[in-house]
């Protein structure tokens, strides 16, 4: 069988209708069969979400493989159907649910990353062990930095992995569609939208993703559903991983006007994720402006404590 190697850029400034039509246009002059030939997705999640859209666009449809290559297409990005691509300032405006032929995981993608792209993945570990697993959120706790420092490789590394994608599983499978708008899984993709697509060039994902999840710490922390001890325990495990978060980036304005265009994404209700307990999860349908707001003057006070030079006596 005939290959072509079509090269595709990374990165978030990349998912969008130009990238989109290139390919369309690769496919055109090579070309391929409709149903014997698929499309082989190589790469991190940004490329594999724009290749399921040509796929489920092209001719109506061609299978296509899905390969990541990055530990966020690893444990999220390449798991579930969803295709698509970032259009007029929106992320994933345009898209389709589009399941694989098949999806190939290979962790020996993993030491080729740099060190902030494997935290980048971590990020969505940590949102689905606060939201849902505890016991992963324990493993992250005991083993989470040692993952990172030998890229997983170890059996306590692959325990993790292998319990965020039995996790994400879990949680996608019987919702492929998504019928069911109450989901846990966008736990950290409320607040996030927005300041992803401004900061493209400054933010990853994964980055964004954390830095929702501390918001919402502070908000549940806020409202009573999540203890002190609780919510100290997450920001520990967010200090001990180095994610190095750019908390500048945080613009309530921004923030706020992403939960509006989610209220509209999930049908007229916020249906925003919320911990009420490492582990466990409620549904808020009437955070406040004003709560976002002390949410993220919260953060702030919290992270400057955090880093401040302790005075010796």
């Amino acid at each position: 069988m005939e290959a072509r190697i079509a090269v595709f850029p990374g990165g978030e400034e990349h998912k969008n209708i130009e990238s989109l039509q290139e390919l369309v246009r690769a496919l055109d002059a090579f070309p391929i069969h409709r149903r014997d030939e698929p499309i082989l997705a190589i790469g991190g999640g940004v490329l594999t979400d724009v290749v399921a859209f040509v796929a489920a666009s092209y001719r109506r449809g061609v299978p296509h493989i899905k390969v990541p290559t990055t530990l966020m297409g690893y444990i999220d990005a390449a798991l579930g159907i969803k295709a698509g691509i970032n259009f007029n300032a929106n992320k994933n405006r345009l898209g389709a649910f589009e399941p694989p032929q098949a999806v190939l995981l290979d962790a020996g993608f993993l030491p080729t990353l740099p060190r902030r792209h494997l935290v980048n993945g971590v990020c969505e570990i940590i949102k689905l062990a606060v939201i849902r697993d505890a016991a992963l959120f324990e493993r992250l706790e005991r083993d989470g930095a040692r993952g990172v420092a030998t890229c997983f490789s170890e059996p306590a590394g692959e325990a993790i992995l292998d319990g965020a994608i039995g996790g994400m599983l879990e949680e996608l499978v019987p919702n492929l569609h998504e019928e069911e708008l109450a989901r846990r899984v966008d736990f950290g993709h409320t607040f996030s939208y927005g300041l992803e697509t401004l900061h493209e060039h400054r933010l990853l994902h994964g980055e964004a993703v954390l830095l929702d999840v501390l918001v919402s710490t502070c908000i549940a922390q806020a409202r009573g559903l999540l203890s002190a001890f609780e919510a100290d325990r997450i920001f520990a495990l967010v200090e001990a991983l180095d994610a190095g978060l750019d908390y500048g980036v945080l613009d309530t304005d921004l923030m706020w006007a992403s939960l509006l265009d989610r209220i509209k994404h999930r049908n007229g209700l916020q249906r925003v994720p919320m911990p009420t307990g490492i582990g466990h999860c409620l549904f808020l349908n009437d955070i406040s402006r004003a709560e976002l707001d002390a949410a993220v003057l919260a953060l702030h006070s919290r992270t400057k404590a955090s880093h401040e030079p302790a005075i010796e006596c």
